[in-house]
């Protein structure tokens, strides 16, 4: 058994204002395939300005919306499979803060995505992919467009890179694939150095024993699973875009500095969560 499967349950982010039947079918599917508790989450904000006259009413109004919210999606996750546990919490605290510390406990966290160009999400007060992706301590799965369940071969994307959280990534990827009986495409993305004292053939020949070996030990724990896994040149962002533009997911590990990171939260991550037209899964290093 995997540390994955070893955790608790599936938090779904329910926004009481936008959209939330993507984000909650995938959840739902999710929490089914792996048989655990979903739970239904909405986070309302504290009060801006207790002595404000506006603000009590203000606050109870949010709350009311999130509670029917809440009712809405909690009936329509048991339509979706009527055989599965879910729960749903009304939360105070700020958004991204609260369901980041649901990770401590949850097995993996689903937030749906606006779509926010990178301007309009800092901008956006309530933005929570990025921070709660950057902060979690456990896989997080933003869901902005659908799977392509109509593949032929239905398949995942994962990015390695050698590093521990790509590691991590890899092994959460197999296991996803275990799960779906679909395929999985292991990716290396290789981009050429401007300036080296070795040969272009000898780095790129590096790349792909890098990955073979990589994969080798989690082929072996998954048979059941078809494996490929190729080194791609390119930028990352887009070559691994690329790669899963008809993906059920892409998968791709966050840690601190370099490989796929940069910023906080990584530059190849921060990439693919504005670029991707499938769900992007984030799983962190351990």
């Amino acid at each position: 058994m995997t540390p994955t499967t070893t955790r608790r349950d599936i938090a779904v982010g329910i926004d009481p204002v936008r959209n939330w039947h993507l984000a909650l079918a995938w959840a739902v599917d999710e929490a089914h395939l792996r048989g655990v508790e979903l739970r239904l989450v909405v986070a309302v904000p504290p009060q801006n300005d207790p002595q404000h006259i506006d603000a009590a009413p203000r606050h109870l109004a949010q709350r009311q919306a999130g509670t029917d919210a809440l009712r809405t999606a909690l009936a329509w996750a048991h339509a979706r499979q009527p055989a599965m546990e879910a729960t749903s919490s009304l939360l105070d605290g700020a958004p991204a803060g609260v369901l980041g510390g649901l990770s401590h406990e949850a097995g993996m966290i689903v937030l749906g995505s606006r779509h926010l160009s990178r301007t309009e999400e800092f901008l956006s007060a309530g933005s929570l992919v990025v921070p709660v992706t950057a902060q979690a301590h456990c896989p997080v799965v933003v869901v902005g467009d659908a799977e392509h369940v109509t593949q032929v071969t239905p398949y995942l994307v994962v990015g390695v890179d050698g590093s521990e959280s790509s590691r991590a990534a890899l092994a959460w990827a197999f296991e996803e694939a275990d799960l779906r009986r679909c395929a999985l495409r292991a990716i290396a993305v290789w981009q050429p150095p401007v300036f080296s004292l070795q040969s272009g053939d000898t780095l790129f020949q590096a790349e792909r024993r890098l990955l073979s070996e990589t994969t080798a030990g989690r082929a072996e724990t998954y048979p059941d699973v078809r494996l490929t896994h190729e080194v791609l040149i390119g930028s990352p962002v887009e070559t691994l875009a690329n790669a899963a533009e008809h993906a059920l997911a892409v998968v791709v590990g966050r840690r601190g500095r370099g490989g796929y990171t940069g910023m906080r939260v990584g530059s190849v991550v921060h990439g693919l969560l504005h670029r991707a037209h499938c769900p992007v899964i984030t799983v962190p290093a351990g």
